[in-house]
């Protein structure tokens, strides 16, 4: 090929790079694409002429050839990194200053004030944090001449939780296999451990526990440490620390122990040698996730003992270094006559003040289990000796899987800053979690990953946006949906002002669209063994906690789940703020109506319709509402790249299709019961309960 060729051939290349033409979703937000706006780039230009770097690290490397990057895309010209300003203008420069005015380590500055923008921080990270801050300026097209940016993140260790297993398979992963590649490590490192890093780092994200918490002890030999320690080594450079959820009896089954009880001095000290193992192969390991005594695992109540004996063993072994234990509240006992929703509360409440210093108690938002819409867990605001940490679900286990587009982050808001009184009022639950109610010196908020190794990480396109929301507000609780979300199109999908305003539209109504014909009114979702097909007639399993008609309660006078005085109790966990807001049927808001009552078919609602007709329009409206989602996407067309058009096209075809399944199902299996017919100007639906019972059986099928 001569030179004129070559030159044409790369020319072409670089405008498809460009201008994302066969996008995959693989760069997700780190897209780098070239300004089109020329007085805009060449302003960039203008302040971006050199990368200074006053130390050298692995983060601060990172950081400069990251910004290096973004701006070699962003303006179309490769900026040179050069050890010190000097008397230079016109440049970056990244420095670390430990006598910088930021509330903590991890927080940074960006200035113009004078010749150079300047990048501050008291931290390596600090500096790389604020390198994908400035990089996300350009990219929204913010102006930077006189920029003036500073923050910090409000919690202090900010994780993904992992639920990977050695097989290479993912619980409750829609995305395909694992992202480790367990059976290539350490020998074989893949080039997308480090996009992940920077995907993280970009977020504020500093830890992932990369195994799941139905833990296999095969991650606590050295054949395993050796992976693990392969892929902390990636990890380093972008200020991420690695966690392992463990395999309690670990020191029986690997261990060659007779016992794996907390308080005996052989599993002290055996877990005191795994630790210093671990250490020694990996010097920043973060620290230990554990489920014990829940759904099957074993744990320190196997002994005797209680959850505090189970992790102050743990934090022993962790005392020397600078590691925690993250011990994991979802814990429920199989008996029939319990209320599910009280279980951590009645597990954990005791317990208060009696964890180590080093112990993290980590709850998920609701008192079951990631659903769609969840009152916040009892246990928030009633551990004030305790730091507890949030669980979210980026996954989306109860929300659709990969087919369903639901944007998160209204759901991690609702729960963020739902009001706890614990403390009077504004003792909301991020004030909780963010140390600042009770004085907590630990603090940290996970999210259950939502990656695997399809080609776009997530499985649906849109689903990305979630990984984004839960690292945007793991940093700061205090940014607001849109915001995320607008922040997110611009990066990702296109920078046209109206598609932008119409895909931010879609995706802020789009939870409580799915939750219309999901789970409306507070109905809690059928457990079901495939968490996939609408099942309320479910009735038999091994518990009854695992069985639809546990959480719906639907009989011939009415549904619901009476958590009142009258019925579990269950609301007597919470302030008599908190109480009188649910605890009156006649004034509890509608999509807490069923958590907490159990009400009549016929009785009339505040909307003036009953309670059968209130059902019958949040279903149908809810998988209406899915054809307009469909409307307003076909809308963008012109300004969204074809691959991912026609791929988020098609799963909206499917969505609409399932959103009327789970309509169809729920309707007809409760409309015996109600005994009123579908009301005008809804029409019945085509297919007989029988129909969907069968539907259904498919996904039972081995």
């Amino acid at each position: 090929m001569n030179f004129l060729k070559r030159s044409r051939f790369l020319f072409i290349l670089l405008l498809s790079v460009t201008y994302g033409y066969a996008d995959d979703g693989y760069r997700l937000w780190l897209k780098y694409d070239l300004i089109r706006d020329v007085a805009k780039r060449d302003a960039y230009a203008r302040s971006a002429q050199f990368i200074a770097v006053n130390a050298n690290s692995l983060v601060l490397k990172s950081a400069a050839e990251e910004l290096q990057t973004g701006l070699r895309g962003l303006l179309g010209k490769t900026v040179p990194i050069i050890a010190t300003a000097g008397s230079r203008s016109g440049g970056i420069v990244l420095t670390v200053n430990k006598n910088v005015a930021q509330p903590n380590e991890e927080g940074y500055a960006i200035t113009n004030r004078s010749t150079n923008i300047t990048i501050t921080s008291k931290t390596d990270a600090g500096v790389l944090y604020g390198t994908f801050a400035l990089l996300r300026q350009l990219q929204t097209a913010q102006p930077v001449e006189r920029i003036a940016l500073s923050s910090s993140p409000k919690i202090r260790y900010r994780m993904l939780n992992h639920w990977d297993n050695t097989n290479g398979t993912i619980e409750r992963g829609y995305a395909g296999e694992s992202l480790w590649k367990w059976f290539e490590l350490p020998e074989t490192i893949d080039p997308r451990y480090k996009d992940y890093a920077r995907a993280n780092a970009s977020l504020g994200i500093n830890g992932t526990v990369i195994n799941n918490v139905n833990a296999s002890a095969r991650f606590l030999t050295a054949e395993y440490l050796e992976k693990v320690a392969a892929l902390a080594n990636v990890f380093r450079p972008y200020g991420i620390r690695v966690y392992l959820s463990v395999y309690f009896p670990a020191p029986k089954t690997i261990g060659g122990l007779k016992t794996a009880d907390p308080l005996d001095p052989d599993v002290k000290k055996w877990w005191a040698d795994k630790t210093k193992e671990i250490y020694k192969a990996i010097p920043d390991f973060g620290g230990f996730l554990v489920k014990a005594n829940s759904e099957g695992e074993p744990g320190p109540q196997d002994y005797g003992r209680d959850h505090a004996d189970g992790a102050n063993m743990l934090a022993e072994a962790l005392a020397p270094y600078d590691g925690i234990v993250l011990w994991r509240a979802f814990v429920y006992k199989a008996d029939p006559k319990a209320d599910r929703f009280k279980a951590a509360y009645e597990e954990f409440k005791h317990l208060d003040g009696k964890f180590n210093k080093k112990v993290i108690v980590q709850v998920k938002n609701g008192p079951i289990d990631f659903q769609p819409r969840e009152p916040f867990s009892p246990l928030f605001g009633n551990m004030p000796k305790t730091p507890l940490a949030m669980e979210f679900q980026i996954t989306q286990e109860y929300m659709g899987f990969a087919t369903h587009w639901v944007y998160e982050a209204p759901l991690f808001k609702e729960c963020l800053e739902t009001d706890t009184y614990v403390a009077g009022k504004g003792s909301t639950v991020a004030r909780v979690i963010d140390g600042s109610l009770h004085g907590y010196q630990l603090t940290a908020i996970a999210g259950v990953a939502n990656t695997g190794s399809d080609r776009s990480w997530t499985g649906h396109p849109m689903a990305q946006a979630n990984w984004y929301a839960f690292g945007r507000l793991a940093w700061d609780h205090t940014l607001s949906s849109e915001t995320i979300a607008r922040e997110w199109i611009t990066m990702t999908l296109t920078k046209e002002t109206k598609a932008v305003n119409t895909i931010a539209d879609i995706m802020l109504k789009s939870r409580n669209i799915y939750v219309q014909y999901n789970t409306p009114l507070g109905l809690s979702r059928p457990w079901t063994g495939a968490h996939f097909a609408p099942e309320p007639w479910q009735n038999q399993s091994s518990r009854p906690d695992w069985t639809a008609v546990y959480y719906h309660r639907a009989d011939s006078t009415g549904l619901g789940f009476d958590r009142t005085a009258t019925g579990s109790n269950a609301l007597a966990q919470y302030r008599p703020e908190v109480r009188q807001q649910w605890e009156n049927a006649e004034t509890c808001p509608l999509p807490y109506l069923l958590w907490f009552h159990h009400v009549p078919w016929m009785k009339k609602l505040s909307t003036g319709r009953t309670l059968w007709d209130e059902l019958c329009t949040h279903f149908y409206t809810g998988a209406d509402s899915v054809g307009w989602m469909q409307q307003q996407w076909a809308q963008v067309k012109p300004s969204i790249d074809p691959e991912l058009f026609a791929n988020v096209t098609g799963r909206l075809a499917t969505q609409h299709k399932e959103a009327i399944w789970w309509r169809d199902a729920w309707l007809l299996y409760l409309q015996p019961f109600a005994r009123q017919p579908i009301p005008a100007p809804f029409k019945k639906p085509e297919r007989t309960l029988e129909d969907v019972k069968r539907l259904a059986d498919i996904y039972r099928l081995r």
